[in-house]
């Protein structure tokens, strides 16, 4: 069987999920906004390293996924020092990856992976709650905490990108076994 992590990095709040059979095993948040605790990617770095090695002692991973940076401005969104950031921790973190698992990591693109994994974003909706969606309609198992104002807490549209990412991970790599 394959065990599929999927990651969804960022520089303040990643999300990761384990993903086998296209069934949710595990599903998690790594918040390194603290800036006393992680004043830089590479405190942010060690700290997913750390998790990303109990990950390999806990499952057998045979493919990771990961959502491709940002790779173009546009207008509203991030800075360019932002998307440079994001693209340093990204090759940071994909980099431990290769090291802790002995396999590179496959990037796949966010609107790509939804295709894939099956969520249907029309022109003007917003991706981030038509995926939190998703998951709520298809996983019920997976609990999502809201604030007092109503809204999915910090973290939880991070996790939910990680287990679009591995879903689509898994039915690509399914697809390749049937090829």
């Amino acid at each position: 069987m394959k065990k599929i992590l999927g990651l969804d990095i960022s520089t303040s709040i990643t999300g990761a999920s384990i993903i086998e059979d296209n069934k949710i095993i595990e599903s998690f948040i790594w918040d390194t906004r603290n800036k006393r605790k992680f004043p830089t990617l590479y405190e942010k770095a060690d700290l997913l390293k750390d998790d990303l090695l109990k990950i390999k002692k806990n499952h057998n991973i045979t493919n990771i996924y990961v959502e491709q940076s940002l790779q173009s401005f546009r207008s509203g969104f991030s800075s360019a020092r932002t998307l440079s950031t994001l693209s340093r921790f990204n090759g940071i973190v994909s980099w431990q990856c290769y090291e802790i698992f002995g396999m590179k990591p496959e990037m796949i693109a966010a609107t790509s992976a939804r295709k894939v994994a099956g969520v249907k974003i029309h022109r003007g909706e917003i991706a981030k709650e038509k995926v939190l969606q998703f998951v709520l309609d298809n996983y019920p198992q997976i609990t999502i905490e809201y604030t007092k104002h109503g809204n999915p807490k910090p973290g939880t549209y991070d996790m939910c990108d990680s287990i679009v990412i591995g879903l689509a991970g898994s039915k690509l790599v399914g697809q390749a076994e049937t090829t």
